[in-house]
């Protein structure tokens, strides 16, 4: 046997173990299948002294005991460049939208290289969506990471399309987008590029797609790939990077599988043991430098809406700010569904967002706060049963929740509502007339949907 080949030992599923006895392979090796190079495994983990766990990153079917694989001495690299923007891509950096090869002069590994931390910066100005909401209670740092937490329909991919859609569209000179879809719906990955092409916004924008259709393996090492084109632009070509992914857990899911494969001994809450490596392995890599930042907004699946899941835990440490969807608020019928309660930002700060916008903010978060211990009151006995301080509390918290609901571009055709693009001072002003009672003869329901206040006078 030549000195770079080894013999598969065992096939479990999307899991090899190959055994070489001489010239080890280094993890995240590439090996092929001698028989049909097309046949691709990854070298994972140690299974022995002498053995290794490799992930089959395409088919599996030819795959057999005693069959030679020959290792590579390369780990996956994927073409980088401005060629990439406007494409979609797979793990290996290959078409998925029959618009040819992708030809670059460079290609990079997926895997990271040495750190500079001396050229970390840290984040300190606010990107503004002209979702009010978010810009209000969860104010985005450039260069920050955000998480959008939601179970199952409750409008986490909706919301980071919207948000997509409002950035690319200031049409911000020196920035570009890369987007990951890890273990979502075909469909939504396509609905997801048609709304980008009819936005005119593709050309700044590349994806990466590993959905659901695919195996473990592919699902688990898309978002490394998607990662090393955000560090390409920000450190080679100089551009800022909006890096997005949808969705988080499924990478976690992806983990999971391929631990159980292997005959790992889950954590005591049911997960891989990796799972906070895994974790820190991404987002280690998200940072900004002090010539240009990478921005993540990361969506995050809540299963059966449990926010202490370790699976969504494991994700809150790296976070800059949060956005929690709400099923009650979504049964209500208030779009976006945020609770407005628990979703925060570490830029909600007088030395970032302004002495005015923090001040309001406290005030409306303690104002919703009162309304929130008011609310079984109400329910047991009625509002009017409270007394005149206590009802003003309550009507104004509903008014404040009715102008937090905000019409989306990215859902006009659906709604046949015109989505609205609402400033950050405007905002402001808006709440603070609000908590100052200036809205207090309007009917809860007029306030619904609407852009900004201007809009009753009309």
């Amino acid at each position: 046997m030549e000195a770079n080949n080894g013999k598969i030992k065992q096939v479990k599923g999307q899991i090899v173990e190959v055994e070489f006895l001489q010239n080890k392979p280094h993890m995240h090796d590439v090996l092929v299948l001698q028989a049909d190079p097309s046949i691709i495994m990854e070298v994972y983990a140690s299974a022995t002294p002498t053995s290794f766990f490799c992930l089959v990153l395409t088919h599996a079917f030819k795959l057999h005991r005693g069959a030679i694989v020959v290792n590579q001495q390369k780990t996956i690299e994927i073409p980088v460049g401005k060629e990439t923007l406007g494409r979609v891509m797979n793990l290996f950096g290959e078409p998925l939208d029959e618009m040819g090869p992708i030809t670059t002069k460079e290609r990079k590994s997926i895997y990271e290289q040495e750190n500079d931390y001396q050229a970390i910066s840290l984040p300190k100005e606010i990107i503004v969506t002209g979702i009010k909401a978010i810009d209000f209670f969860s104010p985005i740092l450039r260069g920050g990471k955000v998480g959008i937490f939601g179970g199952a329909g409750v409008g986490k991919t909706i919301l980071l399309t919207e948000i997509i859609h409002n950035i690319v569209n200031q049409k911000e000179s020196n920035t570009v987008s890369v987007f990951a879809g890890v273990g979502e719906r075909v469909r939504e990955g396509h609905e997801l590029h048609e709304s980008l092409q009819e936005s005119q916004v593709l050309d700044k924008v590349s994806l990466f797609y590993g959905p659901m259709g695919e195996n473990a393996a592919i699902r688990f090492k898309t978002p490394l790939a998607a990662i090393s084109l955000s560090e390409h632009f920000r450190d080679s070509l100089a551009t800022n990077v909006l890096f997005f992914i949808d969705n988080v857990y499924r990478l976690t899911q992806a983990g999971y599988e391929l631990s159980t494969l292997m005959n790992t001994i889950p954590s005591e809450g049911g997960y891989q043991p990796t799972l906070p490596s895994e974790m820190a392995a991404i987002h280690e890599r998200l940072y900004s430098t002090k010539t240009n930042s990478i921005t993540a907004f990361e969506a995050i699946y809540v299963p059966s809406d449990d926010i202490l899941d370790q699976g969504v835990q494991s994700v809150f440490p790296y976070l800059d700010a949060t956005i929690v969807l709400s099923r009650n608020t979504y049964q209500e019928g208030r779009y976006p569904a945020i609770d407005l309660l628990s979703s925060t930002s570490a830029a909600l700060k007088p030395d970032i967002v302004g002495e005015m916008h923090t001040r309001t903010a406290i005030e409306a978060q303690k104002l919703l706060k009162n309304a929130a211990s008011l609310d079984r009151i109400v329910a047991l006995i009625g509002e009017s049963e409270l007394n005149e301080k206590d009802r003003t509390t309550y009507n104004r918290a509903r008014l404040l929740k009715n102008y937090m609901t905000q019409s989306f571009f990215v859902t006009e055709v659906q709604t046949g509502k015109k989505g609205v693009f609402v400033g950050i001072e405007q905002t402001v002003t808006d709440v603070a007339a609000i908590l100052q009672g200036q809205c207090d003869n309007i009917d809860q329901y007029e306030i619904k949907e609407i852009g900004s206040l201007k809009q009753l006078s009309k």
